[in-house]
């Protein structure tokens, strides 16, 4: 089992800093967070399964050894938050990813997977999922991960961020902004153009002087009118769109 215990913190690896005042992600499910495990690996799954459970705050409700046992688990017990493995026999992580969002689509992913490739980042945040962590991570990282994606955040680790933002500067974007951007009011674009720079909520907010939940309802309505699943996709589009410019 390669999870282990660090200083490390999601500081360092949430996209957009989503700390919560007191330091601590917060999230808006109520009760413990329900998470579903599934990993092919069983002495991998059992062990994460088993350390996820004296977390505070965090619930796991399933685990399943392939991606088409995952599926299943995931329709059957609606968890907030589902960790993924990206190759896995029968369906692969991704293909789960897409099935999943599809199925119970209130359900969030994060990818846990030691692919550090470029390829599987993308793949896995076009398939709809709001982080990609290595299994190189603490337990305190995958918890912490947990809490913020439950939180409606994105993360990846700080060894995949550098990669996906070349992956944006790489996109091949011809044109302006066209199409379902269009429908976004000016406060929408103004929201999209800061999350997409990797301000929280919370700076968002602050930019714009005006409250939290004022932002994440415009994320949710951001994400709803261009039929994205999470705010990686949506800093995605903004860069093909060329709404923002990343450095």
């Amino acid at each position: 089992m390669h999870l282990r215990r660090s200083r490390w913190t999601c500081h360092d690896a949430c996209v957009g800093n989503p700390t919560a005042a007191n330091g601590s992600a917060a999230h808006a499910v109520s009760g413990p967070i329900r998470v579903a495990v599934v990993d092919d690996q069983e002495l991998f799954r059992r062990g994460l399964t088993m350390l996820l459970g004296i977390e505070p705050g965090i619930e796991v409700v399933g685990e399943a050894g392939d991606g088409v046992e995952g599926v299943e688990l995931a329709v059957k017990t609606a968890p907030d938050v589902v960790l993924l493995d990206v190759r896995m026999p029968k369906k692969s992580g991704i293909e789960a990813c897409v099935a999943i969002k599809e199925s119970v689509p209130t359900t969030k992913i994060i990818m846990l997977t030691v692919s550090d490739e470029e390829a599987d980042l993308y793949e896995a945040v076009k398939s709809g999922a709001s982080g990609y962590l290595l299994k190189d991570s603490s337990i305190e990282e995958v918890a912490q991960g947990i809490r913020v994606v439950a939180d409606g955040q994105s993360l990846i680790s700080p060894s995949m961020a550098a990669k996906l933002i070349e992956e944006f500067k790489t996109m091949s974007a011809p044109e302006r902004a066209t199409g379902p951007a269009l429908k976004l009011t000016e406060r929408e674009l103004e929201v999209l153009r800061l999350v997409a720079k990797g301000l929280s909520n919370r700076d968002v907010a602050g930019q714009l002087a005006i409250s939290e939940n004022t932002v994440k309802n415009h994320v949710r309505n951001i994400l709803e009118k261009l039929q994205l699943h999470s705010r990686m996709e949506a800093v995605m589009y903004a860069v093909r769109a060329k709404l923002v410019e990343l450095d």
